[in-house]
């Protein structure tokens, strides 16, 4: 007898993101926007906000190459404050070109990548680290399911990602766990009264295995895509914002990707 799973709520745990189009140094760049409002809690490695609590946005921020600032997550809060948005977020910077992201979904579960992958390796390889804080990350993965996490299910949802994302990467024929600079940002919902807190999120769970293969589809398309179905970008003042077309990528769709200069 085969278990019934249960209902997720039709409505995407992560809607199509808002596109931001500014001009920064004479150069045209994007952003994605998730306003995703109260009532949701992020983990993320990202440069602004970080840790794991209460979030009410996602930015997702595209910077020249070449960027050379040395404190990013002012940079980020700035261009969140220009947007017009309040409380507390996440802010991820990556060289690539933003607007051509990658999004796939799976039984409620909606995963979007940017990627860039020119500079890539393994995890582990010899050599000391560098301190202070890194140059932009270019494979930044958002990912969101309908349903609470507890605190260690948010972990482990973090690892799951990560691991279906070096799938994707070695099934894309690159050999790299990934870049140097990568984030990601798991969005759940916040427990409370007669809302279940999933305990777990390995990738052999119910939101798990959901969530590792959204984002292992949505990171093959985008290292592995050419751009056919690139999103229009629309130009607007930094200060507004632009709602790209809500859309249902196929399987195997494909968009474009833009890989940065060495080093970003």
């Amino acid at each position: 007898m085969t278990a019934a799973l249960p209902p997720y709520s039709a409505t995407p745990a992560l809607p199509a993101p808002r596109l931001l189009t500014r001009t920064e140094d004479g150069e045209r760049l994007h952003a994605l926007l998730w306003p995703v409002g109260a009532g949701h809690r992020m983990i993320s490695s990202a440069v602004l906000g970080g840790g794991l609590g209460e979030r009410a946005w996602i930015l997702n921020a595209q910077v020249a190459h070449g960027y050379r600032r040395t404190d990013p997550g002012r940079h980020l809060a700035a261009l969140a404050a220009r947007a017009g948005l309040r409380g507390p977020g996440v802010g991820l910077m990556t060289a690539a070109d933003v607007s051509a992201y990658a999004h796939a979904r799976d039984g409620g579960a909606e995963a979007f990548v940017t990627a860039g992958v020119d500079v890539r390796g393994w995890a582990a390889r010899p050599g000391e680290g560098a301190a202070g804080a890194p140059d932009p990350g270019t494979i930044n993965v958002v990912v969101a399911v309908p349903a609470a996490l507890t605190d260690a299910a948010l972990v482990n949802a973090v690892a799951t990602a990560t691991e279906a994302k070096v799938q994707a990467l070695v099934e894309s024929g690159l050999d790299c766990s990934g870049t140097p600079t990568d984030a990601v940002c798991v969005v759940a919902g916040s427990p409370a009264p007669g809302r279940e807190a999933h305990a777990f999120a390995g990738p052999r769970s119910l939101w798990g295995a959901r969530l590792a293969r959204a984002v292992h589809r949505a990171v093959r398309d985008a290292v592995t895509d050419g751009g056919r179905h690139r999103p229009p970008a629309v130009e607007v003042p930094a200060q507004l914002l632009v709602e790209l077309p809500r859309r249902t990528p196929p399987v195997g769709s494909s968009v474009r990707h833009e890989t940065p200069a060495p080093g970003y």
